[in-house]
């Protein structure tokens, strides 16, 4: 492990595979970047999406800490403009539907953002971009600190299995989540495409049915589970055949997610405009292969 400018750096390299990675674990001068305010002070949280699940999660992690304020809690269809002034940072759970119009109205406020939502549509995360060039939006499929360490290690695997490696993302949830698959698999396909220099739509299959021939070689199938009260299962395989690399992440509780929506909210307070991901919250990043 070697420091440089505040950061910790753990390489690896495979001299049979002529692969290196990094994985940069950045140090406290990048979560402080940008601070307006002590790490110490209240933060003023505003939750859309109250009624669901992760809403509900949201207040009752918010009750229980010191650190936090609750100063609105309203619903996708309910007015959030007129519980905002600067400095609330909004945490949204509602729905891709309602999403881009609290974006707006976190732009005319100036507050920044955390959305937690999943299945937007292309213009849909078009309009969230756009509202990041005014405002810092941390934008994460997955608020969970695990969660966020599975990308790292699939984005490492995935450079590594390139070749005669088939690879299979399963996703469990409960039975009233209405998406799929859920964000945190479409992310997975995305960093597994990306390491095979290609966009995920282009190789993603959802399932198979019927006589669709032989799996080939650069499809990824994708694979969601819907049933009981699952709160999140990923499972990433690697599968050749010789071996088979499995990496997955199970959820016991929505309460990691909360945690990390607040530790988000807490980090994205005084930073510039832009649009940031768990791995930035964390200090967490993959360089590319060399």
């Amino acid at each position: 492990m070697a420091k440089r400018g505040g950061n910790a750096t753990c390489r690896g390299f495979n001299s049979r595979l002529g692969f290196q990675f990094g994985v940069v674990i950045r140090g406290a001068e990048t979560y402080k970047r940008g601070r307006q305010s002590p790490l110490s002070m209240i933060t003023r949280i505003a939750v859309t999406g109250a009624k669901g699940r992760m809403g509900q999660a949201i207040q009752q992690c918010v009750k229980g800490d010191a650190r936090f304020e609750m100063v609105a809690a309203v619903d996708r269809d309910e007015p959030l403009a007129p519980h905002l002034q600067r400095g609330v940072v909004i945490v949204d759970f509602s729905s891709h539907l309602a999403t881009p119009a609290f974006a707006e109205a976190a732009v005319a406020k100036g507050c920044p953002m955390v959305i937690g939502t999943t299945g937007f549509t292309y213009a849909e995360r078009g309009a969230i971009a756009a509202a990041a060039k005014n405002i810092p939006i941390v934008l994460a499929p997955n608020m969970s600190v695990g969660v966020n360490l599975l990308f790292i290690l699939t984005q490492v695997a995935a450079s590594v299995l390139k070749e005669h490696f088939d690879v299979e993302i399963i996703e469990k949830h409960h039975r009233m989540k209405k998406d799929a698959p859920s964000g945190t698999a479409a992310r997975l396909a995305e960093l597994v495409a990306q390491a095979k220099g290609q966009h995920a739509a282009k190789l993603v299959r959802h399932g198979r049915y019927g006589d669709l021939g032989a799996r080939t070689d650069a499809e990824i199938g994708v694979h969601s589970v819907r049933g009981g009260g699952y709160v999140g299962d990923h499972e990433v395989i690697f599968a050749s055949p010789e071996e088979v690399v499995g990496i997955s992440h199970h959820a016991c509780s929505r309460e990691i997610f909360a945690k990390g929506a607040l530790l988000a909210a807490k980090w994205v307070e005084g930073m510039p405009a832009g649009l940031y991901d768990m791995p930035d919250v964390l200090g967490l990043q993959v360089s590319q292969p060399l």
